[in-house]
């Protein structure tokens, strides 16, 4: 039976590869080259505790090194907008911010927004806010409070 331990590590790749492949978040992919690395000992000669041991160094070494690296190119980047350019903006509400009769509008930059009150409070139009957060085309805004904190 010792004779076909190379089995067992080539099924373990081919079941780390598909979980891998099933996943896409760089789950398991080090331990298909630990398992590389242990049936390449077993093919050498390797007792079994040799094997075990090359498989957990091999796939810690790669978790260690190539994992940052990997990550770079995995996790989508956020790409800022001409829109994300609105937040911390301060600007007038031209038409009542209510957000029970979802009413309001901010012109902020030569254009007009579709605004929220982000504490829900009113907001008459003529009032100085600034832009606290950006969902789709509607901004969230709040009372801008000058230095003097009025």
């Amino acid at each position: 039976m010792a004779q076909y331990g190379w089995i067992v590590w080539a099924a373990a790749m081919v079941i780390f590869a598909i979980a891998e492949a099933a996943t896409a978040n760089l789950v398991s992919l080090w331990f298909v080259g630990g398992s590389l690395a242990a049936l390449i000992t077993e093919l050498l000669g390797g007792n079994i505790w040799v094997q075990l041991v090359v498989f957990l160094v091999v796939s810690g070494i790669l978790l260690a090194l190539l994992r940052p690296f990997a990550r770079r190119f995995v996790t989508p980047r956020r790409i800022a907008t001409n829109a994300d350019m609105a937040l911390g903006k301060e600007a007038y509400v031209t038409e009542t911010v209510d957000n029970l009769r979802e009413t309001g509008a901010v012109k902020l930059d030569g254009k007009v927004w579709t605004a929220r009150s982000l504490t829900g409070e009113v907001l008459p139009a003529g009032t100085l806010i600034r832009v606290v957060k950006l969902e789709g085309v509607k901004l969230y805004v709040e009372p801008a409070r000058t230095a003097a904190g009025v």
